[in-house]
């Protein structure tokens, strides 16, 4: 079931994107991890529309969205490839139609992901604080 995020949500919102961040983004330090666990908690999760995707009452997956930027979307590391992240994104893409994000270039799973997807590469750039190499995805209405 996916539904609206609540603030009650937020440490197992966190909790899932550290354990699949550590899979994702075996490049990234733990000094960067735990750095942007704070900004997520403290700057981001306020300010983004995200949706839960719930399974036996308990959040497996969510969703961020900032108009029709896919600021993030991640699944527990025990319930991926189980069709959780496709839901999540098709209930963006229902939301919002267009679609555009940032992955980095490192992240193998995840433009995996984006690729059967049907995203595509628009454009590439730094990471200023990772320093990581990062593309830029967007998916068409339609």
């Amino acid at each position: 079931m996916i539904r609206k995020y609540q603030a009650q949500d937020l440490q197992a919102v966190i909790d899932i994107w550290y354990r699949a961040s550590l899979i994702a983004h075996p490049f990234l330090d733990e000094a960067f991890l735990q750095a942007e666990r704070q900004e997520i908690m403290e700057k981001h999760m306020p300010s983004v529309e995200t949706w839960v995707y719930e399974k036996e009452g308990r959040i497996v997956g969510f969703i961020a969205l900032l108009d029709c930027e896919v600021g993030a979307i991640f699944v527990d590391p025990q319930h991926q490839r189980q069709g959780i992240g496709r839901a999540l994104m098709d209930h963006a893409r229902k939301l919002r139609g267009h679609l555009e994000l940032d992955v980095f270039k490192e992240n193998h799973i995840g433009r995996a992901f984006y690729d059967r997807y049907g995203f595509k590469v628009v454009a590439e750039h730094l990471h200023e604080s990772s320093g990581q190499l990062q593309l830029r995805l967007r998916l068409e209405d339609g």
